[in-house]
């Protein structure tokens, strides 16, 4: 069970967590994918991204970076931002926090980013708590659905258009279980706000400003 839209009161009940990005109503939205990167569906991320100029940010699994060190360059090269999905995709709830912590700073030997999103969107309060001092947490207000193996991709695509709004972060998932929806709907998803004036940002990173975790914790 999983909500497509994050209603505000749950937005206000974690105020530290970044829910959607405040542009005073410009017509801008904030793709995020995640789970990648992994050859068979990254770089076609990228290419349609390409044909509509837009910026997206990516929370990458810090073993598949590992596995596909080039594509990770070719995000970053590209444009986009990066953040930290844990290292093994990690549930902050079934975790303890001293080992989750050393799974997100593996992950960021790798992903020089103070951008963290936690997998499945679960996280501790002890956890939120450390994590805050050295990281934006980025949560989203569009949940996309494209892993649901139970839903179409029509849903899939209905899901986004009735829940976005001005600064909405969206989720994706550049992912094998993603793949076949994800591929229906992305291309939709860009042609249909691109042709409403909308354009497409990275939430952006403040990593030079900060120490790493990795050099902190």
């Amino acid at each position: 069970m999983y909500l497509t839209k994050t209603p505000k009161f749950i937005q206000s009940l974690f105020p530290s967590f970044t829910w959607r990005v405040n542009e005073q109503k410009e017509k801008v939205l904030y793709l995020t994918f995640d789970d990648g990167p992994i050859p068979e569906v990254t770089p076609w991320v990228l290419e349609q991204l390409k044909k509509y100029d837009a910026k997206a940010t990516f929370f990458c699994v810090g073993d598949n970076v590992r596995k596909h060190l080039d594509i990770f360059q070719q995000v970053v090269k590209e444009g986009h931002t990066v953040g930290n999905h844990t290292y093994h995709h990690l549930s902050g709830w079934r975790t303890d926090n001293i080992p989750y912590f050393h799974d997100i700073r593996k992950c960021a030997s790798l992903v020089k980013s103070d951008l963290f999103r936690p997998p499945y969107g679960r996280i501790k309060p002890k956890q939120t708590q450390f994590l805050s001092r050295h990281y934006k947490i980025v949560m989203w207000d569009v949940l996309s659905g494209d892993f649901d193996q139970n839903i179409s991709a029509e849903d899939c695509y209905q899901n986004v258009l009735k829940a976005v709004v001005p600064g909405s972060i969206v989720v994706f998932h550049d992912s094998l279980k993603a793949e076949n929806k994800l591929k229906n709907v992305l291309p939709r998803i860009l042609e249909h706000y691109y042709l409403k004036g909308y354009t497409f940002k990275a939430i952006q990173s403040n990593f030079n400003k900060k120490k790493r975790l990795s050099e902190v914790a």
